[in-house]
């Protein structure tokens, strides 16, 4: 059996089924059908006010859809912003163990846990930091541990390299691949980097300028890991980005 047909014999944890979101007079998102397997890497693209931070919104149930279905089976989902919005009055460990403090969990076991995650996220040692001490990239890293402290499995990430230098980025691609691997997580990733998108997604879905609907769904078949700035990569996300300028300039005119 083939990587891509054990992938498809996965099931589906995340499903919206034409979903619309309306803020009054104004269609944000306009019948959004969408299904991402467990285990998949899905990337999601589109101009600047398509809906792509309020599709993340409401899949984590932040906010109410105006109409259509969301259906999420997993232990829990936790969404990760492209500010790390850490406590400054707390240290890394304290941020980290906080979920796992308001869900109850003992003092030694939450601490034991912050060690453990801050070893995923390739910070040990660094748990009595505060965050102003830290890099933009370790902050990154820390809200990733407050996240998988959730015990999460689906993981909502809106633009979170999106204020990083290419290089940063370029390192956090690579520690993110390897986390979504080892933890088996499900990921629904939004950012407007369309070799990002290439870079890191099973699957590349585009949405339209507003109203968003998903107009082109791009499965990534090339191996793991990649560079983002290999030829494969390159030449994919031209493809895509050709189709996101159609898009736009339709919006305009």
């Amino acid at each position: 059996m083939t990587v891509t047909e054990d992938r498809d014999l996965r099931t589906d944890v995340v499903r919206l089924g034409n979903v619309s979101k309306r803020y009054g007079s104004l269609l944000a998102l306009d019948r959004v059908s969408l299904s991402v397997r467990k285990g998949e890497f899905v990337c999601l693209l589109g101009a600047s006010g398509c809906g792509k931070s309020t599709l993340l919104s409401l899949v984590a149930g932040l906010d109410q859809i105006s109409g259509g279905t969301i259906d999420v089976d997993g232990r829990h989902v936790s969404l990760m912003f492209q500010e790390a919005a850490l406590f400054p009055w707390l240290t890394v460990a304290g941020n980290i163990e906080l979920p796992l403090r308001l869900r109850g969990v003992g003092r030694a076991d939450r601490r034991r846990r912050a060690e453990e995650l801050l070893e995923i996220v390739r910070l040990r040692g660094l748990g009595r930091k505060r965050p102003h001490e830290l890099s933009g990239g370790m902050r990154q890293r820390v809200a990733l541990a407050r996240a998988l402290a959730q015990d999460a499995d689906v993981l909502l990430m809106d633009e979170p390299f999106g204020a990083l230098d290419a290089m940063t980025r370029d390192l956090l691609h690579d520690e993110l691949e390897r986390i979504w691997r080892e933890q088996e997580l499900t990921v629904l990733f939004v950012t407007h980097n369309v070799r990002e998108a290439v870079r890191l997604g099973d699957r590349v879905v585009l949405l339209s300028s507003r109203p968003g609907r998903v107009i082109e769904d791009y499965p990534i078949g090339y191996g793991r890991p990649r560079r983002i700035d290999s030829p494969e990569v390159a030449t994919r996300a031209a493809e895509i980005t050709d189709r996101l300028r159609a898009e736009v300039a339709r919006h305009a005119h």
